[in-house]
């Protein structure tokens, strides 16, 4: 069994009110990752401020 069937076969067993805690904690999960990729580009960005500068020209 698939990590994917795993998990729907496991959510499909929760009473509602879990299974909102489940979609939340998803919602969580992705959020911090867009978060820390932001992150990492707004760093990039700032690391190599002069050499975008001059790649725009």
């Amino acid at each position: 069994m698939s990590i994917e069937e795993k998990l729907i076969q496991d959510f499909l067993t929760l009473p509602e009110d879990k299974k909102i805690e489940v979609l939340d904690f998803v919602e969580f999960l992705k959020n911090r990752t867009n978060k820390q990729l932001e992150s990492m580009m707004d760093e990039i960005i700032t690391e190599n401020h002069e050499a975008l500068k001059e790649l725009a020209k």
